[in-house]
């Protein structure tokens, strides 16, 4: 099929915190998601696919800008404390976190604001934690936002009412993953005779984790008939972090977000323009297996959201181009995020904009089963701790080499990639020369860019430190595992209503 007289129309489909192998195709025996699934097969399934942070609005931010997070300055998620704030937390860390910018720079031109230049229609669904007011969705290049504002979470949870100043309710205990893909599908209807660049941002499947009574005991069933480990954490360097997928409760949530990508995809195909939309689907960062709800496991990967590992920021990494010729199906090739915005210009035959999009290139060479750079360098700056057990670190990755650079006390650790995705072996002993190169590059990137870094607390104490992290083994592990088995009993009821899920009409 030849590419589209007129311009293309785009859809991009971004979940929020979903893990690499929370997917059928990625790996998962658990959870269910069809749609998705298919997606990606009659897409190209990118295998090493990468977000540019393990958290969320630096993650964000690079895909609107296409630049790494040191470069935008957005390095932790916005509202995140900060330098001497940081004692507020009471974690007794040896670092004070870097500051960083608390809003999407009006000087960048987002690839909303590239598209809706080219006379494209823009809409944004969703989650958008990229600044409050005088930076919101309709701040920065998208004409219609049904959703997006500061909050990084649902407010009011999954359903109705969705305390959500962008998203009227309409009706109790309506779903809100279903509720922004209906949003999306009810513009692509009324713009199917225009060109449009669509952002469904879902705030799923972000905590609180919730679903319905009837996917949770679908769920429990299932998890019930493969056999329940007998335990499901482990700890990690700072947290316990989670081994087995088999929470019924985030399996449902899951397979809502799929059955709302299902809702979209009918939607392009119903008005005859399946075959003239790119459809992008990713994930901002790693599943969270650590801190906020302990919701899913990125087993073989190690650690998740938050983590410096492969856990934490790879991800499934989708791209539809229905009329590509030779256009491969998968490919191994390392790819970010910030890939996207020239990705999708040049796509849609429009100008990239190099000076804006500075640390993304286009990936049409490579569908269309060309050879792009393979010996560029991929760099993640973190200079904060994460809520899940992340730690202040930045990243280089090159050539299939990833080496990290911890802040507390500049040791680091240098693994192979793909075949080490545990991220088990340090290396670093074996392979000094390859370490000195890359120390010497990262730095060397990081001085260009600006990048600001965390500094020593003088405030420090050892003792308060030690006795926190023994709290969190001794109390914080066992607790888990008797939550695990608490919401797979068949007598688990969380609430009378099933957190508002049963829908009602006023």
């Amino acid at each position: 099929m030849d590419t589209p007289k007129k311009k293309p129309n785009v859809l991009f489909i971004l979940v929020d915190d979903l893990g690499y192998h929370d997917l059928g195709i990625t790996g998962s025996n658990f959870y269910e998601t069809p749609h998705v699934d298919k997606l990606a097969v009659e897409g190209v399934m990118f295998t090493n696919g990468y977000a540019a942070s393990r958290v969320c609005s630096p993650s964000r931010a690079s895909i609107m800008t296409g630049k790494f997070t040191a470069r935008h300055g957005i390095t932790d998620w916005i509202g995140a404390k900060a330098g001497t704030d940081w004692r507020l937390r009471n974690r007794h860390d040896k670092l004070l976190p870097a500051n960083y910018v608390m809003q999407l720079p009006q000087e960048d031109i987002t690839i909303a604001e590239a598209f809706k230049n080219e006379g494209y229609k823009t809409f944004f669904a969703g989650k958008w934690h990229l600044g409050d007011k005088g930076s919101y969705p309709e701040d920065h290049g998208f004409d219609i936002n049904k959703g997006g504002f500061h909050r990084g979470g649902p407010s009011g949870g999954f359903f109705a009412p969705f305390g959500n100043p962008k998203l009227k309710n309409k009706q109790k205990g309506e779903n809100l993953t279903m509720r922004l893909a209906n949003e999306t599908a009810d513009f692509i209807t009324q713009h199917k005779d225009s060109s449009f660049f669509a952002f469904l941002s879902f705030y799923a499947v972000h905590a609180p984790i919730q679903t319905t009574q009837a996917k949770w005991a679908k769920y429990r069933t299932k998890a019930d008939s493969i056999g329940l480990a007998k335990t499901g954490y482990t700890m990690e360097r700072i947290l316990p972090i989670r081994t087995v997928q088999d929470n019924p409760v985030y399996a449902g949530l899951v397979e809502t977000m799929d059955d709302a990508v299902g809702v979209v995809l009918k939607a392009l195909k119903d008005n005859g323009l399946e075959d003239h939309t790119i459809v992008v689907f990713t994930s901002d960062n790693g599943g969270v297996a650590s801190g906020d709800n302990y919701a899913t496991s990125n087993l073989p990967l190690r650690g998740g959201k938050g983590y410096q590992w492969e856990g934490g920021i790879k991800e499934p990494f989708f791209i539809k181009v229905p009329w590509l010729k030779n256009s491969i199906k998968t490919s191994e090739v390392p790819v970010v995020s910030t890939d996207l915005y020239p990705t999708l210009l040049d796509l849609s035959n429009l100008l990239l904009i190099p000076e804006q999009h500075m640390d993304g290139i286009s990936l049409k060479p490579l569908l269309e089963g060309k050879k792009i750079d393979e010996k560029r360098s991929l760099y993640w700056h973190y200079p904060h701790y994460g809520n899940q057990g992340g730690e202040p670190s930045s990243i280089i990755q090159k050539e299939g080499w990833k080496l990290i650079h911890y802040w507390e006390d500049g040791r680091e650790e240098l693994f192979k990639l793909p075949s080490e995705e545990s991220d088990s072996q340090n290396l670093i002993a074996q392979h000094t020369e390859i370490a000195k190169k890359l120390r010497k590059e990262l730095m060397m990137w990081l001085e260009e860019v600006n990048a600001l870094i965390p500094v020593t607390d003088t405030e420090f104490d050892v003792a308060k430190r030690e006795k926190y992290l023994q709290n969190i083994k001794n109390q914080k592990l066992p607790n888990l595992e008797k939550q695990r088995l608490e919401v797979l009993s068949p007598n688990f009821k969380p609430n009378e209503d099933w957190w508002g899920s049963q829908l009602t009409v006023d």
